[in-house]
């Protein structure tokens, strides 16, 4: 929020706004919110509120504000409606502030108020639906788990991945695997897998002379490929807290270009600091719980360890996941991304890859990046799937 910026002017508007919030929601009668801003800010008030109403011995047990979203007063649950409450604040407070407050506001509520049934109790966490939402809260405090907690947290993380996966992968297989191999005949008979020279050809033997036709005795179908020649995918994917959707679904994806045998797939995460996890790229479980969300952002850095990847340009996809926010400088950026494209690498960067694909995302970067040549594009798992079968086709 631009109102946040250190060194940015506050207008009276924000500075009110920021009194208000300081006053909490005890002063909303007394002092409303100013301007467009005062929704969102209320947001905030209210996220706010759900934690440190606790200061006062309210909101012990309470399930939040409304059914479970931090918006209403609902004194009447238990352990078993104050946990999706819980869950919900979470998500809001990671959209809600910087990533120093939320950490704050984290271990408050685990130390200070007692809100850690998510890292302390392995029953509570089976209660709790496996969803993906769900699955984003475990991986911001997975490094606060351990032991049967943690575990636990694993077979969720296992569950909601292995589910994207089987939603994902037939539509994933089809659109790189569908090629057709007109070197041998296959015994399933479908017209697309037709082949007509054959099937003409061995039949001209039963012409009839004097109906003019020809007569079929045998029809012949191609098969499909199995041998292939092999392309090299580098996932590279921004481990920023932003990123949490889009990091979800290039694990999943990761783990299904695994098992292609025209896919050779590598897995490299970074922040400022870059890991590579291309042991484990088929392992989706365990590429999300090797990420460390948060720190900064040397775009550059990772793709300059991606250029040394590369073995065969003409046959690699680099598939970079970010916002392109770039910390390390912009030139940077643009240079080594330059020279990726110029070695003949197809480049593509996605600011967004879930089922939603709608990204934030430096704008102007993104256009300097297309001008380059690279393909810029938020896209869905089924969308790349889609772009990367028309590339090694």
């Amino acid at each position: 929020m631009e109102e946040f910026k250190k060194d940015s002017p506050v207008s009276d508007a924000a500075m009110w706004n920021r009194w208000r919030l300081v006053l909490g929601n005890y002063a909303k009668d007394q002092l409303p919110y100013q301007q467009d801003a005062g929704q969102l800010y209320q947001q905030m008030d209210d996220a706010l509120d759900f934690l440190y109403r606790r200061e006062y011995g309210e909101g012990s047990g309470v399930r939040g504000r409304g059914d479970g979203d931090g918006d209403g007063a609902d004194k009447r649950g238990g352990r078993e409606r104050s946990n999706p409450g819980v869950v919900t604040w979470l998500n809001k407070i990671r959209k809600l502030f910087p990533k120093q407050t939320v950490e704050i506001l984290e271990r408050h509520a685990l130390d200070r108020y007692g809100m850690n049934e998510l890292v302390t109790d392995k029953e509570v966490l089976q209660r709790l639906e496996p969803n993906q939402e769900l699955l984003k809260t475990i991986l911001s405090l997975k490094h606060m788990m351990k032991g049967d907690v943690l575990d636990t947290a694993k077979r969720i993380v296992r569950q909601v991945a292995e589910d994207l996966m089987k939603k994902l992968e037939s539509e994933v297989r089809q659109s790189i695997v569908g090629k057709v191999d007109r070197s041998r005949s296959s015994r399933i008979k479908c017209a697309a897998n037709l082949d007509f020279k054959k099937t003409i050809r061995r039949n001209l033997k039963n012409y009839d002379t004097e109906k003019h036709r020809l007569v079929l005795e045998n029809v012949y179908f191609n098969s499909r490929v199995k041998k292939y020649n092999t392309w090299n995918v580098i996932l590279c994917v921004d481990e920023s807290g932003s990123m949490m959707d889009s990091i979800i679904h290039s694990a999943v994806m990761a783990g299904i270009f695994a098992k292609l045998p025209m896919l050779r797939t590598k897995f490299v995460i970074f922040s400022t600091d870059i890991v590579d996890l291309s042991g484990i790229a088929a392992d989706p479980v365990e590429l999300l719980m090797s990420v460390q969300l948060g720190g900064g952002t040397d775009i550059a850095g990772a793709l300059r360890y991606c250029e040394q990847l590369v073995e065969n340009p003409h046959r690699t996809i680099l598939v970079l996941v970010t916002d392109l926010y770039e910390g390390g400088g912009y030139q940077n950026m643009y240079a080594v991304s330059r020279g990726i494209l110029e070695s003949g690498v197809k480049f593509v960067i996605l600011p967004a890859l879930d089922e939603g694909a709608e990204p934030a995302y430096d704008k102007q970067a993104a256009k300097q990046l297309a001008g380059m040549g690279a393909h810029v594009a938020a896209m869905t798992p089924e969308a790349l799937a889609d772009w990367i079968g028309t590339i090694i086709k």
